[in-house]
Formats: C-alpha cells, sequence, structure tokens
C-alpha cells in the first residue's frame, strides 16, 4: 500500500513545516497550502487520507473548508487548529463535523495520536460496520438511531447519549467506540453516582502514595485506564459541582493531575456521556454547569424509549430467548401468540432492560417449553385495552396480582421522582434499602 497522503492548510510557515516533520516521520506524505483557494486545488488534484487545517486564513475561514468537505468529501478526516483557549471556536467545528481538533502551540504527541486515529478511518481503512447486529430492531426509530452511531463513530467529539432509564444508553456508547478508531483501545465505563463524592478525584485523576490517610500506593486513574480509548460517563448529571470544575478543564487541557502530584499528565480519551435526566433542565437550575454541558454535548443521540417502537417487540424477544437458551444449556421454549400480543400492546415503563427480566422471570417459570400471557406477570392494567385486561388479570394467582400492583406503585413513584431512588422510597414511606430489596425482586433493580 502507498503512503499516506495528508493536506496541511496553514498560512504560518514555522507551523506548516512542523507539521511536514512530525507527519513525514510517522511516513505520512504531505501536500501544503497558505490559502483556502490553494487547498481547494490540492483537493481537486489528490486524493488524500487526512486533513489539518487552520481556522483562520488569509481568505476566509478554516471552518468554511470544512464545510464544503464534509459536502465533497464526506469520508476525509479533517482536524482543525485552533489559537489556545478558543474552545467556542473548536466546538463550532465538532459541530461541523470535524475529527478533532489541535490547539496552537500544537502538542506533538497529541498530534501524534491524533493523526494515529485519523488514519483509522481514512477512506482506505474504512471497515464494515455491524451496528445492526447489535442495535436491534427495524423500526424507524432505530434505523435513526444506527444511522447516527455511524456518523458520530467516525468522529472524536464528546457525544451526550439521552433517553430513559433502560432504552440501553451504555450499549450504545460501547458501539460508538467499537466503530470508531479508538476500536482497539480501552472502553472505560464509570457510573458517576456511584462514586462516593469524597472518593471522586482520586477515581477519576489517580493517586499518589502518601497523598491522603490510607493512600499506600501509586494508582491509576479512570482517565488514564482510558488512555487511547473511550472513557464512558454513565449518569454524569450525578456529578458535584466541585467535581464537574475539574472534568471540565481535564477534558478541555487533555491533562490531569493525580492527587498529591506536582505534575500534570496529558491524556488521550475520548469523553462519551449518558444520563436520563434533562440536562438542559439541571443547567437552567443552577444544579449543573452549563460550560461543562456545552463540552460534553458537542453531539446527542437520543436512544428511543421501547413504546416508541413496539414494532421491534417480536426481533427483540426472539434475540433475548436465544441468548436466555444459550446461556441456560436449555431447549429454545416457543412463545404463545397471545403472549407476544399481550408484550406489542405493553407500554415497558422500564424499556428493554424490563423486557429482559419478563423474559427471563418467563423462561424460568414456563411449563415444558411454551411461554403462555400468565407466565409474563405483566400489568394488563397498563396497557391500552382495559376490559380485556381485567379478565387476564383475574386469571392470576392472588400473589402475582400483588406484585403487579406493587410493581405499578413502584414505578409510578420513581417516575414522579425523575428515578431518584431514595425520594421515590420517601414517597411510598419506605427505606431506601427496602425499595433496593423489591426493586431486585420485581426484576426492576
Amino acid at each position: 500500500m502507498s503512503q499516506p497522503l495528508a493536506l496541511i492548510i496553514d498560512d504560518e510557515p514555522d507551523i506548516c513545516e512542523l507539521l511536514e516533520l512530525t507527519l513525514s516521520g510517522m511516513g505520512i506524505e504531505t501536500r501544503s497550502a497558505a490559502t483556502l483557494e490553494q487547498a481547494r486545488t490540492l483537493l481537486k488534484q489528490n486524493r488524500f487520507d487526512l486533513c489539518l487545517t487552520d481556522m483562520r486564513l488569509p481568505d476566509g475561514s478554516g471552518l468554511d473548508l470544512l464545510r464544503e468537505i464534509r459536502e465533497t468529501h464526506p469520508a476525509l478526516p479533517v482536524a482543525v487548529i485552533t489559537a489556545h483557549g478558543n474552545m467556542e471556536l473548536a466546538i463550532e467545528a465538532l459541530k461541523a463535523g470535524a475529527f478533532d481538533f489541535l490547539s496552537k502551540p500544537v502538542d506533538l504527541q497529541q498530534l501524534r495520536s491524533q493523526i494515529g486515529n485519523a488514519l483509522r478511518i481514512s477512506p482506505r481503512c474504512l471497515r464494515e460496520r455491524r451496528t445492526r447486529h447489535i442495535l436491534i430492531g427495524d423500526s424507524p426509530a432505530m434505523r435513526t438511531l444506527r444511522g447516527a452511531v455511524e456518523k458520530v463513530s467516525r468522529s472524536q467529539a464528546p457525544v451526550f447519549i439521552s433517553g430513559e432509564s433502560g432504552t440501553g444508553k451504555e450499549l450504545v456508547a460501547r458501539m460508538i467506540h467499537r466503530q470508531g478508531p479508538r476500536s482497539e483501545g480501552p472502553f472505560i465505563p464509570v457510573n458517576c453516582g456511584a462514586i462516593p463524592a469524597e472518593l471522586m478525584e482520586s477515581e477519576f485523576f489517580g493517586h499518589t502514595k502518601g497523598s491522603f490517610t490510607g493512600a499506600t500506593r501509586d494508582k491509576e486513574g479512570l482517565f488514564q485506564a482510558a488512555d487511547g480509548g473511550t472513557l464512558f460517563l454513565d449518569e454524569v448529571a450525578d456529578l458535584p459541582l466541585a467535581m464537574q470544575v475539574k472534568l471540565l478543564r481535564a477534558i478541555q487541557e487533555k491533562r490531569i493531575r493525580p492527587v498529591g502530584s506536582a505534575r500534570e499528565i496529558p491524556v488521550d480519551v475520548r469523553i462519551l456521556s449518558a444520563s436520563h435526566k434533562n440536562l438542559a433542565r439541571l443547567v437552567e437550575g443552577g444544579e449543573f454547569r452549563r460550560d461543562l454541558y456545552y463540552r460534553i454535548n458537542v453531539i446527542e443521540i437520543p436512544v428511543p424509549p421501547l413504546r416508541e417502537r413496539l414494532e421491534d417487540i417480536p426481533i427483540l424477544v426472539e434475540h433475548i430467548m436465544e441468548r436466555l437458551a444459550k446461556q441456560n444449556r436449555s431447549p429454545l421454549p416457543r412463545i404463545e401468540p397471545a403472549a407476544l400480543d399481550q408484550l406489542r400492546r405493553y407500554r415497558f415503563p422500564g424499556n428493554v432492560r424490563e423486557l429482559e427480566n419478563i423474559l427471563e422471570r418467563a423462561f424460568a417459570l414456563c411449563d415444558g417449553d411454551l411461554i403462555r400471557p400468565a407466565d409474563l406477570g405483566i400489568v394488563p392494567a397498563m396497557e391500552p385495552a382495559p376490559a380485556e385486561s381485567t379478565s387476564e388479570q383475574e386469571t392470576l394467582p392472588l400473589e402475582q396480582r400483588l406484585a403487579n400492583i406493587e410493581r405499578a406503585e413502584i414505578l409510578k413513584a420513581l417516575e414522579a421522582n425523575d428515578h431518584n431512588k431514595t425520594a421515590a422510597a420517601r414517597q411510598l414511606g419506605m427505606s431506601f434499602r427496602s425499595l433496593r430489596y423489591r426493586l431486585k425482586k420485581l426484576g426492576l433493580e
């Protein structure tokens, strides 16, 4: 295979020379342009594998050229070079389709890392994408979601994945990582709401031996563990405000300082984040920093709730049942048409996670290899056909009917309190531990 070819666009000769020497040392040929006009000519004459462009050029903006390249050469990865600290312009470039950005003065270690990532998604290195075999469903909502995943996978822009609990936000994050240039690097997921506030800085940035009581050795943080790969911040809305400030700086500077250390460490991490909460509303209420919100929400991908794609129920049921049969080394059970119809009419407040729990329970309780409506144990009262639901409800054993009522009340309290378990437990008049026990017992955890 011939050497990769890169287009460098910058009107500062020193910057051009630095970039040319660095790329040449990586075995990459270069062509340089000092203006937009020269760059357009070179783009017509050559087939490039990547492009580096300054944002301010004598005859226009690199942002305009970026938009042109997205139209005429959509597979060409473009990294933009911005003045130090001009984060607003960098975010605008990422939203316009830039692969990544570099700040002046250019950090050569970051440059080499970004070039390596860019080459893995260049036109000559495109790989087969298999998102359809993981993000299951043929509904319009799922086709849109798969298309969005494929587009953002080719970028390094931070992505915020929004959606209700149980819709599969982490699965979407894993697919973005797997389909992108960092697929060979680590994918590090972290639940931001599960880390005690006093340990949060150490968990994210690491610490040195003796930096605090109990620090008996150096510890690597999550950013270091994710170096070269992806850090997935699940339930990012649960971060305390003090930690949000430190996280923002780490994302912008691409450097971290372990607790107790006097020096900063460069890190090469792509940030993906998710939450079931409305971040924009939290920003307006002063509970989430506006600057961090704009930094992590460069691109937003909404994950649809299951009730908006009920036509995907049959294929999801088939996929889940095949997995359960394989895990239990059992024959694949059949599902009665009436049971499948009941699933189609259910509203699934717990989304795909609830469907998995329902089928796992039915798999364990069914007689023989046939799953019937009674095996599902769902709440018919939540279906849109009340007359038929009532008769079905009466056929269930008393214990199951009581469990259905309990499940419905708990889900109602969780929904009313934006899925805050502590507040929901208070509304239901029970302890947090008792609520956790019931959620696990009812398959809603």
